[in-house]
């Protein structure tokens, strides 16, 4: 069989090009034939499109980017292997579970949920580029953080 590699997508998923005048291959998902114009190669098996899926969302892998994970005799998306066998973590701001597959904020070694990341005191939420600030492991905005200075006796240099 004469295969043309189009893109290696992340994982090692490989979309080839099967050229007409060649024996077809066995898909390791159906076992059967491959006659399509493409096939996949992932886990050195060959596969049709559609039967190189998730075991639990059933997305396909080859068109979703995502990378192919196996675990415990899965075939697995980034996502779904995330949620059953990532590590999760408990936000510093309201101290609830953060999924492994959620979005997160950091500051040193907290880490926060998206809608948690906000000046403790004020309840501001933070847009690109503003600056915070990390004290006695509370998340400020830079005039609760400066008030608190002046509070405490000395002001900020300004530059």
């Amino acid at each position: 069989m004469c295969l043309k590699p189009l893109s290696v997508l992340p994982s090692g998923i490989q979309m080839l090009s099967v050229q007409p005048d060649t024996k077809p291959k066995g898909c390791a998902g159906c076992n059967r034939k491959i006659k399509d114009r493409y096939l996949l190669k992932a886990l050195d098996k060959y596969w049709h499109e559609d039967c190189l899926k998730c075991a639990c969302c059933d997305c396909r892998l080859g068109e979703v980017g995502s990378t192919l994970y196996t675990k415990a005799n899965l075939i697995l998306c980034r996502r779904d292997y995330l949620r059953l066998f990532g590590v999760t973590g408990n936000c510093a701001a309201c101290s609830k579970l953060i999924p492994a597959f959620e979005m997160v904020m950091r500051a040193k070694e907290n880490v926060y949920h998206l809608d948690c990341f906000a000046c403790q005191l004020c309840n501001q939420r933070f847009c690109v580029g503003d600056k915070f600030f990390l004290k006695n492991n509370m998340i400020l905005c830079q005039s609760d953080y400066e008030e608190g200075l002046m509070k405490e006796g000395y002001a900020p240099q300004v530059r």
